[in-house]
């Protein structure tokens, strides 16, 4: 069994891996991964190629074929949206970090079925890839820290939340400018955090009627907790002690 902790892309990852015969050269790529994708896509190091590229030192036909990826996600997300989600806002630079963070742990789960793992957890600051399980991962109360507020259970898939409660109002409605605050919290369950972690923060944006705007997307579950404190969650969000997987 593989278990490894690191401190990567400013959050804790941690990876477990069950499986015998794993080498523990799979964990080294995964986290020699997120420590490229930090180097290259951060918008807080001026050298990053993210950097470069909203600066206006590289034009799009110079840019890899990784960031080409994650800008038209993001602009996927902002159409869908109808701009509520955009990772070009006013005054503030280029900054696609909530596509890049889901799209890149995605990747590295990616990585670790390529080097044999099938029964896995790998948990990026609290969003979750998971193959194998049922793994059971908890969700945080978005008004108390000690307390839980649903746990589900993962087989294959994803499972990514958007609060308030960690980083404060951070996210940003790229409609009005202001802080989306009519929601306390938002978690998504999906087929790859690629898709987890982009949904949750864009429907976070849009406020509560993200919740009905996530729960249509195909393969999507929702959980949330809107800004009177009341829960809403869809039919197939799979709590913990349920065998239903991801799909």
């Amino acid at each position: 069994m593989l278990h490894r902790v690191e401190h990567v892309m400013g959050f804790p990852v941690s990876l477990r891996v069950d499986d015998e015969g794993v080498p523990e050269s799979a964990a080294d790529a995964v986290f020699d991964w997120l420590r490229e994708v930090d180097a290259r896509f951060s918008p807080f190091k001026p050298d990053s190629e993210v950097s470069r590229f909203g600066r206006g030192e590289l034009e799009r036909r110079e840019l890899s074929r990784d960031l080409v990826e994650v800008l038209d996600l993001c602009e996927h997300y902002r159409v869908a949206t109808g701009g509520a989600f955009d990772a070009r806002l006013p005054g503030r630079g280029l900054d696609p970090c909530a596509v890049v963070k889901g799209w890149s742990v995605q990747r590295a789960a990616d990585l670790l079925r390529a080097s044999g793992a099938r029964r896995f957890i790998l948990n990026a600051g609290g969003d979750v890839a998971a193959s194998g399980g049922p793994w059971r991962v908890g969700v945080r109360h978005p008004e108390h820290a000690d307390k839980l507020c649903t746990v589900l259970a993962l087989t294959d898939g994803a499972v990514a939340t958007s609060a308030r409660y960690e980083r404060g109002d951070h996210i940003i409605d790229g409609r009005t400018g202001l802080p989306a605050t009519g929601l306390l919290s938002l978690t998504v369950v999906a087929p790859t955090l690629t898709e987890a972690d982009s949904v949750a923060t864009a429907a976070f944006a849009m406020g509560a009627e993200g919740i009905e705007w996530a729960a249509a997307l195909p393969g999507c579950e929702v959980f949330a907790v809107d800004g009177e404190g009341r829960v809403l969650r869809t039919e197939g969000f799979p709590t913990a002690g349920e065998r239903s997987a991801v799909a």
